[in-house]
């Protein structure tokens, strides 16, 4: 768990995330949310491109060449967002990112008028260096959003856990409705078969969120 202590190396996994500069919002509306989620895709290949170019019903047929990584996680909050990657090969994370936040930065700043840094320096990085940790980042990055409509469910949790799972069934800016074996076009985003396969069906995924709803997780 510990930061950017060992290399991003191929057959490794990764929790990557990043906040707002001074931690401010950087996704205020719905298409902030989706430009960015676009960019998850087009950024991650070998090939260039220009977004403005591509068709809004296009995008995620765009032939982005080779993937510099594997995502199999992903979650967007309004100043920060999570990622849990798994490296193509050498130097491919790096570039990832720099595509993903200097095409979302000129974005956010053309947009909103702004000028400087977006994000809050460079990302972070945890290994993900054993099983049960890995298992763990598929829940915490899926309940996340949570937070944003019930800020304080870790200290006092849900007595009604079905209003958390109705909440994340309508937050479309996550890769959770992906597990579910839902068939929208975002899927092609995440290739959990780069990853180990701990859940086999959408119901085991279910049930695992719904066991770390009855413990505090980390911030």
């Amino acid at each position: 768990m510990s930061i950017r202590k060992i290399p991003f190396a191929s057959g490794q996994y990764f929790h990557i995330y990043n906040r707002g500069n001074s931690k401010q919002v950087i996704f205020k509306d719905k298409k902030d949310h989706d430009y960015f989620i676009k960019l998850l895709f087009l950024s991650n290949g070998r090939e260039s491109f220009k977004i403005q170019q591509i068709k809004d019903d296009s995008v995620y047929n765009f032939n982005r060449g080779q993937p510099l990584v594997e995502i199999g996680v992903y979650s967007l909050m309004p100043n920060h967002f999570h990622l849990l990657i798994t490296p193509t090969k050498e130097g491919s994370v790096s570039k990832f990112m720099q595509k993903l936040s200097t095409g979302y930065s000129m974005y956010f700043n053309k947009k909103y008028e702004r000028t400087g840094t977006l994000f809050e320096g460079k990302f972070k990085s945890q290994h993900a260096d054993n099983d049960r940790y890995l298992k763990y980042l598929f829940s915490y990055i899926h309940l996340n959003p949570l937070k944003i409509r019930f800020p304080d469910w870790k200290e006092k949790g849900f007595k009604n856990k079905t209003e958390a799972f109705n909440f994340l069934k309508g937050y479309s800016f996550s890769s959770y409705l992906d597990y579910l074996d839902s068939n929208r076009t975002q899927k092609c985003i995440i290739n959990n078969t780069s990853f180990p396969k701990y859940f086999s069906t959408a119901t085991s995924f279910k049930e695992e969120l719904f066991d770390w709803l009855n413990f505090n997780l980390d911030h």
